[in-house]
């Protein structure tokens, strides 16, 4: 299990939260610290944990009614009399006490609620802050992801070896405007769709390599393509070209007069 693992097994586990009721024992409680002390990641959720203790108990705290000890003291007082004069009639003793015994219970019950939703409240935040921590791990990783592709595009566009090649539309698509960048030491090809006119919902544009002859598919290209990105090279091609074909390509090029074309001079 690597550190990531360990930190959300042990994020998970709710120590923290017994921890900060005091109701670990020394071996948990050595653990805890442990992982405070030597993982930032659980130093930060267990000081937020704590501050939301303190402020929830600060604005939770529930004062008992000013005369409810007044009152069970009064009880308690007017009933005790009785007893002694009137020894036969233990009922009301009895009574008195079931009185007292009744407000203590009720006491510790709500105290008892009181905690139980407390420790809920405290676990399901937990959760919600270790899902935070792991989507943030996750975009951070996302983006370091996506700066290395386009630094590596990058090299590949300041690259010496690196040919540009501008494929224009003709009077069929006369907005269509595509830049190849083909890297023949490297094996390398990569387009950036510039402008695509608007076709019909059945048809698509896509881009072929003239090898000898024959016409080679390197994809379909969309409005949604409209960003640098990686097409498959292909040794000795002559020229590149688009054409109009219906929706989701074709396998062969239905026409002989594309969009778009342009010879390359790899070989010069």
């Amino acid at each position: 299990m690597n550190v990531n693992e360990q930190i959300t097994t042990f994020l998970k586990s709710n120590l923290l939260d017994k921890y900060l009721i005091g109701q670990t024992t020394a071996s948990e409680t050595e653990e805890v610290e442990h992982y405070v002390n030597t993982y930032p990641e659980v130093k930060k959720v267990y000081e937020k944990l704590q501050d939301k203790l303190e402020l929830s108990a600060q604005i939770n705290a529930v004062k008992a009614p000013k005369n409810a000890l007044d009152n069970i003291l009064n009880a308690l007082e007017e009933e005790t009399p009785v007893v002694q004069i009137q020894p036969n009639k233990p009922k009301r003793k009895w009574f008195s006490l079931a009185i007292a015994a009744s407000v203590v219970a009720l006491i510790f019950a709500g105290s008892s609620a009181y905690l139980f939703v407390q420790n809920s409240n405290l676990s399901n935040e937990n959760q919600v802050i270790v899902d935070e921590i792991f989507d943030l791990r996750s975009d951070i990783a996302k983006n370091n992801s996506r700066l290395t592709d386009i630094l590596e595009q990058f090299k590949q566009l300041n690259n010496p070896e690196t040919e540009k090649y501008v494929l224009k539309g003709n009077r069929s698509a006369k907005d269509l405007k595509t830049v190849a960048y083909i890297n023949p030491k490297e094996k390398k090809s990569m387009i950036d769709v510039v402008s695509l006119p608007q076709l019909p919902d059945d048809q698509v544009y896509q881009i072929w390599a003239d090898i000898q002859g024959k016409m080679v598919s390197l994809g379909i290209l969309t409005e949604a393509d409209r960003k640098l990105q990686e097409i498959p090279y292909t040794e000795d091609a002559l020229g590149l070209s688009i054409s109009v074909e219906p929706k989701g390509g074709s396998l062969e090029r239905s026409s002989d007069t594309p969009v778009a074309e342009i010879s390359l001079k790899l070989n010069d």
